[in-house]
């Protein structure tokens, strides 16, 4: 293995385990759902009850997952006094690290795949 490959495949173990707990946070369908929810929103942020209300699941279990998205850095939130606001960002959250990693993992496929 070349001097680039070892350095290259470093950098998708370190990936890999930085965006560890993304992974295992959008595999869960449930959290799916509300993923789904904050998109369809203007992504300036929505409330627990509106996405209750969209995925038809309890305010409770929504908080719940809403929490394991953002300790895992997949769900950014915002508060206005008491109300808090969760949204999608792609400055505040781990999602171009999760891009870069999925690229990274790409492009060695592809050069594998060249040499052959």
């Amino acid at each position: 293995m070349d001097r680039e490959c070892e350095d290259n495949l470093k950098q998708i173990i370190k990936g890999f385990r930085e965006c560890q707990n993304a992974f295992t946070a959008i595999g869960d369908e449930t959290r799916q759902l509300i993923l789904l929810a904050l998109l369809e929103s203007d992504l300036t942020g929505i409330r627990v009850g509106e996405i209750a209300h969209k995925t038809h699941l309890t305010r409770p279990s929504v908080s719940h997952h809403l929490q394991i998205l953002k300790n895992a850095g997949i769900v950014a939130m915002r508060r206005e006094g008491t109300k808090n606001y969760y949204y999608l960002s792609a400055d505040e959250t781990q999602w171009k690290e999760i891009t870069d990693l999925i690229d990274r993992v790409y492009a060695s496929i592809q050069h594998i795949s060249s040499r052959s």
